[in-house]
């Protein structure tokens, strides 16, 4: 069987290069599932978890927004940033979440609530992850 290379880049550098069966992630248009000799793709992520297929194993990444370009059996996910389950630190996704949702439940005027829900949506996939 024919596999994918995935690979996952962050402005912080690699996060995941690797060869799997499938990979699940969600666009702006709904979820993909990807196989090998998949059509040439590019299309924007949405803040969500990219499930990757391995065998019968199945891994989880967050991701948060990017893009993914799919050509020749090659999966290319630049992402604003990626994070492994192992990774996520569940207090400071959790103190993310209620930090946000404060802010999105605040009357001021002053407070940003297109950056306070990206903040609730980013932490709500961490935590999603964890759980």
């Amino acid at each position: 069987m024919k596999t994918l290379n995935v690979s996952v880049v962050t402005p912080d550098g690699p996060v995941l290069n690797e060869n799997y069966d499938m990979i699940v992630c969600r666009t702006d248009k709904g979820e993909i599932g990807i196989l090998a000799n998949h059509i040439p793709l590019v299309t924007p992520l949405e803040i969500s978890a990219v499930r990757l297929q391995k065998g019968n194993d199945w891994y989880k990444l967050a991701v948060n927004g990017g893009f993914l370009e799919v050509h020749d059996n090659q999966i290319s996910i630049l992402a604003q940033s990626a994070e492994k389950p192992e990774e996520i630190d569940v207090v400071r996704a959790r103190k993310a979440k209620e930090r946000a949702e404060r802010r999105l439940q605040s009357k001021q005027e002053n407070i940003d609530f297109h950056r306070a829900e990206l903040a609730l949506k980013r932490a709500m996939n961490r935590l999603s992850l964890k759980e």
